[in-house]
């Protein structure tokens, strides 16, 4: 009688709920996500038909398989006075054309201004390029416009957390050798392994909405590299979204395709993945596991750790969203190149983004010339498709990120210098940025009209 008394104790203590004058944590999977930013996210399928051949753009050749899908991700934001909003593709560039398209559908989708919205590529080697007026780019512009859509209509409060990590598979693809450059496996040369890690978090559970992950490496596993390297001398024949796709469906299965994963690429123009060859190999199944599987679970390790109390004590409540545009003339090596340049704050994340391939260096320098201000998150690939952007110094050394390249090496203070202003405007902590004088508020309200209607009318 006694044994069957206790039990019956333990099975109701067990059961009594937790009091609610009792200090709240988060032991069923709960916590406070409280503040004035609000999030919806969506993904959809952007695979083409291979059915009869298709040519992959990047290093070209023709797949008649797929291995694994494209996909596109859009994250809408708001603030409760300013909208904006994230497109990631699993395509090679964000070309100028389907950028135009992509914002022009979105904002009619969600209101949200076409200037507000980043347009990212992964640069994924393994897959189609766009033209607007075939079946895959007309289907392509009409699901951003759905994804969107279904973002912008399932919004909520959310709060962000943010966490860094690292990759072991980059690995910086020029060496100077005699004073030139030449393609060569170089562990010597400047790399930047980190990951970084944005969640976006209702509250509801341990499952993010959403997750932005940031690395840096050139999507190019399964193209060719060592033509005699079998048993792809020509590059892997299926049509995939490489690592990034691979890492995002890793992230996505840890939490049970319960969250939606993004992926942003960084400064990438002279990281490659590390197979080494003559001069690098094409990547086979066990190595884009490898990639795959350590950036996921670099994101992954991130998340986890994001969400202990000591962490979420730290997140801001107030997400201030401010987004600054322009489009700057470079110095090119046959004529001027227009470019946009673009500056998206959220909270105290600081998102730039460059048009083409930005050599690694560029990410170091901005991230120091910002310092303390804000957490910088430096993206390449994104709202146009430049080309390489080689530093000045690298065309001193010649090789195939200058040589390649439209820029002229002083492109470089251009663009520096352009970004620089962009921060200028969306940190908020110069004189002109905040001042209540009549005439400086007047000039911000001209310029953000500006702003917002050159987007509308060109589409950039």
């Amino acid at each position: 009688m006694l044994r069957l008394v206790t039990i019956l104790f333990f099975v109701g203590f067990a059961a009594t709920p937790v009091l609610a004058s009792e200090p709240a944590d988060h032991r069923d999977g709960r916590f406070e996500a409280a503040s004035n930013l609000r999030a919806g996210v969506a993904k959809v399928d952007i695979t083409p038909s291979v059915k009869g051949g298709l040519e992959i753009s990047g290093h070209r050749r023709i797949v008649e398989k797929i291995r694994d899908p494209l996909r596109a991700g859009v994250l809408v934001l708001d603030d409760g006075e300013t909208k904006a909003a994230i497109v990631t593709l699993d395509t090679v560039g964000a070309w100028d054309d389907m950028v135009k398209l992509a914002r022009e559908r979105i904002e009619a989708q969600t209101g949200v201004p076409a200037a507000n919205i980043l347009v990212a590529a992964s640069h994924n080697h393994s897959g189609p390029g766009f033209e607007a007026d075939s079946d895959w780019g007309r289907g392509l512009i009409d699901k951003l416009g759905t994804a969107a859509r279904q973002a912008a209509d399932s919004m909520r409060t959310v709060t962000i957390g943010y966490g860094e990590d690292k990759i072991s598979f980059g690995i910086n693809r020029r060496k100077v050798i005699d004073g030139r450059a030449v393609f060569r496996l170089n562990p010597d040369g400047p790399n930047d392994p980190r990951v970084k890690v944005l969640r976006f978090d209702d509250g509801e559970s341990l499952t993010p909405l959403a997750v932005i992950m940031h690395a840096v490496c050139h999507p190019c596993f399964f193209t060719w590299g060592d033509k005699g390297t079998p048993p792809y001398p020509t590059g892997y024949p299926q049509l995939s979204a490489d690592f990034p796709g691979e890492a995002q469906s890793f992230v996505e299965l840890c939490y049970g395709q319960q969250t939606s994963a993004l992926f942003l690429q960084g400064c990438a123009g002279d990281i490659r993945p590390n197979l080494p060859g003559f001069p690098y190999r094409c990547a086979d199944e066990s190595d884009i596991q490898w990639a795959g599987r350590d950036l996921g679970c670099a994101v992954v390790r991130s998340l986890a750790a994001n969400v202990t109390r000591e962490q979420l004590k730290n997140r801001p409540k107030h997400y201030p969203i401010r987004v600054a545009n322009s489009i700057v003339s470079l110095p090119g090596k046959e004529k001027r190149e227009t470019a946009e340049l673009q500056a998206l704050k959220i909270g105290p994340y600081l998102l730039l983004t460059m048009p083409g391939e930005p050599m690694v260096e560029y990410g170091f320098r901005l991230e120091r010339a910002i310092a303390d201000r804000a957490i910088p998150i430096i993206i390449g690939y994104a709202n146009g498709n430049l080309g390489y952007i080689a530093t000045a110094e690298a065309y001193k050394e010649g090789g195939y990120e200058p040589n390649t390249s439209k820029l002229a090496p002083e492109a470089e203070e251009v663009i520096l210098a352009e970004l620089s202003e962009l921060t200028d405007r969306v940190v908020g902590d110069v004189f002109e940025t905040f001042s209540k004088h009549p005439k400086d508020v007047e000039k911000r309200e001209a310029e953000e009209k500006a702003r917002l209607k050159a987007a509308t009318k060109t589409g950039r």
